[in-house]
């Protein structure tokens, strides 16, 4: 998911990355991370998504950042042919049918989002016939813990995330799992 590296991590992660989602702000630029056999599938949260792909891919430069929370990738190392556009039906499904955000948020609140990871679950729902996790869990009682395999970025950058209820995705998580609707692998193979 978004800019997860593969490369230097394959004991971790693997060596095969089937579908990769990203959303304009997590997408790799560094062609280091290119893979001819993935399909990048965009996670479109704005109608300025749509533009930054439409851009790139005519060749066009993509000027305005200041819609983006965070500079979006100037270049898509993904050839056309291998991206593709998320439904934005299994978002929709994901924030109001599983984790029951409201549709409207008053003036003072963010709007919540799901994550990409929990985006990816409701995606694998459609697509496969079992669901394997591993890596969600997040330690919201130690800010100083480590957000992903990769990086240095902390718990704290989560808690501090307005866009995002972790306690309500880990409330469900827990529940999928309990339900056997997806199934937890152990976090380290001894």
């Amino acid at each position: 998911m978004n800019n997860g590296p593969v490369v230097g991590y394959e004991d971790d992660v693997g060596r095969r990355t089937t579908f990769r989602l990203f959303y304009p702000e997590s997408i790799f630029s560094d062609p280091v991370h290119y893979d001819p056999n993935t399909t990048a599938v965009l996670i479109v949260f704005k109608p300025y998504d749509l533009k930054w792909l439409s851009d790139l891919l005519s060749g066009h430069s993509y000027f305005r950042t200041d819609v983006f929370w965070r500079k979006p990738a100037m270049n898509m190392i993904y050839k056309p042919g291998q991206i593709r556009i998320l439904d934005p039906f299994v978002t929709k499904r994901t924030a109001y049918e599983l984790l029951h955000f409201p549709r409207r948020f008053s003036r003072r609140e963010k709007p919540k989002h799901p994550t990409t990871g929990l985006i990816a679950i409701a995606f694998a729902f459609d697509i496969c016939s079992e669901v394997h996790v591993t890596g969600f869990k997040y330690d919201l009682q130690d800010q100083g813990s480590s957000l992903h395999y990769y990086g240095n970025d902390t718990m704290s950058l989560m808690i501090k995330n307005e866009y995002h209820d972790i306690v309500a995705e880990q409330r469900l998580l827990k529940e999928l799992i309990d339900h056997q609707i997806v199934i937890s692998l152990p976090e380290e193979q001894n």
